[in-house]
């Protein structure tokens, strides 16, 4: 089975997007560069005990996306327990609204943002209320 066990995140500048997802999702890093022979920080994104995965921010190696564009890849969506307050701090760190906050009916509330970096990703509050 094909289980995704790792994600990379292209940035253009690495401090800028660690700063950014540090701040948001507290994430830490672990810096790689020398086994990698580029820029590359582990990201460590939350407790080994709980469901979820690592990964990492690595240097982009070609032009970053252009807005509008179709999404070229995959979109990686953050459990989070506090939409709202997470959506603020995606703001006020230099993030952009790409989807707004919607109801999964009975499920959650989903919604899509962009990077520092120009990359699309999700976060999803898990609430049967939603509606």
């Amino acid at each position: 089975m094909g289980r995704l066990v790792h994600f990379e995140i292209h940035v253009d500048d690495m401090e800028r997007a660690k700063k950014f997802y540090g701040e948001v999702f507290g994430w830490t890093y672990e810096d790689y560069s020398e086994f990698a022979g580029m820029p590359y920080f582990g990201a460590v994104t939350g407790d080994d005990k709980e469901p979820g995965i690592n990964g990492a921010l690595m240097k982009r190696q070609g032009p970053p996306p252009q807005p509008g564009q179709a999404l070229n890849g995959y979109a990686c969506t953050m459990g989070v327990e506090d939409y709202d307050s997470i959506e603020a701090k995606i703001l006020a760190n230099g993030g952009q609204v790409a989807m707004p906050k919607y109801a999964l009916p009975g499920m959650a509330w989903q919604g899509y943002y962009i990077d520092t970096e120009g990359n699309i990703f999700g976060i999803h509050q898990p609430d049967e209320n939603a509606k």
